[in-house]
């Protein structure tokens, strides 16, 4: 067996692009997010969450009321499939497992029965967080599944698959509308070795298959992000589940809205290092943060054709608030001992559930599963 390539990220994608030429953005992105030694979001000791040393914040590690409600909400669909004596919440993209603790002790602790039913399954793609989430989930051991390769194989008769914040760092190609034709924005090297954007033929048809379906055109001139794989990761979701839902939270817009806006001429692709901006998408992979707006046209037509039905997308800021949130942060506050904790649960509260906070930039989408 050959040693493993110890060169380092930025030297291989040069490596290849001299050897093959301009490559898709999706390759070069899932490189730089996921290449399995110096990605971003697996090469251990890069501190990605928290407000200190991160790059950014999810909602789960914000306030413990985002996964309070939502297990609220798990409690409630559990009823709606008739209160199955066994069933299963996979969550997709768990990090170091925030989300999954709060869920589970909320419904330890206000819905037992929910929770003597429940098997939680794990996927999380970083080796590093998925040992911080066994130390956080250690309680719930018993529990608690990790998944291993992925969840291809993986059956659930009845169930919910949760994502936050998943869908929008996948691979996506990038287009260009030139001269009233289609064209992929690649990358390539200028003639200091650095990466820069090429025009290239579409590297797949599905590309042009994809705006078809939508029923959409860029103007000449506009640039878009295509993220195919969000299309595939719902039909596989519906696949796993023989009857329950699907609940995806993430921030998107519709197609109309990401292709034929002005204000998003130049597509959707940002980096992130430390809270901030990165100006220069391709300068460094596997440093920083990379994402895009997700397209829920494309998200609910996939899911539709999978056999999932639409039962809702709104605000993250109203479905908590639909979901019970007020009532789940009177039940919080109820068990805490100090008035400073108290202080910080209602601060936190705010930014989820108040105009103007963080919630108003994110949608949960609820699609549901039924038994063929």
């Amino acid at each position: 067996m050959s040693a493993p390539d110890q060169t380092p990220l930025v030297e291989r994608l040069r490596a290849r692009i001299r050897r093959e030429g301009a490559i898709s953005f999706r390759d070069w992105m899932d490189a730089a997010l996921y290449d399995e030694r110096e990605g971003y979001y697996r090469r251990p000791g890069r501190p990605r969450w928290g407000r200190d040393g991160g790059d950014y914040r999810t909602s789960p590690e914000r306030t413990p009321l985002f996964a309070a409600t939502f297990a609220r909400y798990f409690a409630a669909l559990h009823a709606e499939l008739g209160a199955p004596p066994r069933w299963a919440i996979l969550e997709a993209g768990a990090g170091a497992g925030d989300f999954a603790r709060v869920t589970l002790e909320t419904l330890e602790r206000d819905h037992p029965r929910v929770l003597q039913a429940t098997r939680y399954h794990i996927d999380e793609t970083s080796g590093e967080a998925r040992l911080r989430a066994r130390e956080n989930l250690a309680a719930f051991a018993d529990r608690v599944e990790f998944c291993r390769d992925g969840w291809r194989e993986l059956s659930f008769e009845a169930g919910v698959i949760f994502s936050n914040e998943l869908l929008d760092a996948f691979p996506v190609h990038r287009v260009l509308m030139r001269g009233g034709q289609l064209r992929e924005l690649c990358v390539a090297l200028d003639e200091a070795g650095n990466f820069c954007w090429s025009e290239q033929e579409l590297t797949t048809p599905r590309l042009m298959e994809h705006f078809a379906r939508l029923g959409v055109a860029l103007a000449e001139g506009h640039v878009a992000e295509v993220n195919l794989a969000a299309g595939e990761w719902i039909e596989r979701a519906a696949t796993v589940l023989r009857r329950g839902y699907v609940v995806t939270v993430d921030y998107g817009a519709e197609a109309e809205e990401l292709y034929r806006s002005t204000e998003r001429r130049d597509g959707t692709l940002r980096g992130f290092r430390e809270h901030q901006f990165v100006s220069d998408v391709l300068a460094r992979p596997g440093e920083y943060d990379l994402t895009t707006t997700i397209n829920w046209t494309q998200v609910r037509q996939a899911g539709e054709a999978a056999n999932l039905k639409t039962i809702s997308l709104e605000r993250q800021d109203g479905f908590l608030l639909r979901a019970g949130a007020l009532d789940q942060l009177e039940c919080l506050t109820s068990h805490l001992d100090g008035e400073a904790e108290r202080v910080r649960l209602r601060l936190g509260a705010r930014e989820m559930i108040l105009p103007g906070g963080m919630s108003g930039s994110f949608q949960v989408l609820v699609q549901k599963k039924r038994a063929a």
